[in-house]
């Protein structure tokens, strides 16, 4: 999934990013309030990693502008104070939930994996069509019994897919979700990512469920289509 990670310090916004691309991210970063409120309106994120401690507003004031603007990604807020009243204050601008600094990575990547099944559709923690399965968690993957050795980029675009199955996704769809906003290639890097993913989850299986859509982009074939 696409991440947006607003902390001005850069040691601290390089970990994060690193550790979340690691995940099979895509990672923006920006650096100060009125940036974080910027990128925040004119993408589409799955969720947003904000610092309480900003220049130009803090984040107590970014969630606040971000739900009044319509915003509803889920929010996890980074604090270095343990203490219950800025706890209190970050849920009530808005947040979904924060973690104290220092914190571990691992459970950064876990609390954003629940915070994104957090809406009106149904997000099982293990993502399964037909005899494809993938576990978001253990980053692990399967087509009927056989594991599949999926890179990062491979592992998050088969997710994307699997969470769309039987949606048609516009290369420009795939590029907002799958990389992050500093990307300045073109789309045919979501055709040669599709081709990879194919020959690791189709190909071997005499399988063609990753359909090409002409004109249009690519699509997961649905069980019942099939």
């Amino acid at each position: 999934m696409r991440v947006l990670v607003v902390e001005d310090e850069t040691r601290m916004a390089r970990i994060v990013k690193r550790g979340l691309e690691e995940e099979g991210h895509a990672v923006d970063v920006a650096a100060d309030g009125p940036e974080g409120l910027w990128m925040a309106t004119e993408n589409a994120y799955a969720a947003i990693v904000l610092d309480v401690m900003l220049p130009g507003f803090d984040g107590f004031e970014l969630c606040r502008r971000l739900r009044a603007a319509g915003i509803w990604a889920p929010v996890l807020m980074l604090t270095a104070r343990d203490a219950v009243g800025d706890r209190v204050r970050g849920l009530d601008a808005g947040a979904d939930d924060y973690l104290v600094k220092p914190f571990s990575l691992l459970e950064l990547a876990a609390r954003l994996r629940a915070l994104a099944r957090r809406d009106d559709r149904a997000r099982p923690a293990v993502l399964s069509e037909g005899d494809l399965k993938l576990d978001p968690a253990t980053k692990q993957a399967w087509r009927g019994s056989t594991e599949l050795q999926l890179s990062p980029k491979e592992f998050a675009l088969l997710e994307l897919f699997l969470r769309h199955a039987g949606t048609v996704l516009t290369r420009s769809q795939i590029l907002d979700a799958a990389w992050d906003f500093a990307y300045d290639g073109t789309s045919n890097v979501v055709d040669q990512y599709v081709t990879y993913l194919r020959r690791k989850i189709d190909v071997p299986f005499r399988r063609h469920d990753i359909e090409t859509v002409r004109g249009m982009g690519y699509r997961l074939r649905h069980t019942e289509q099939v």
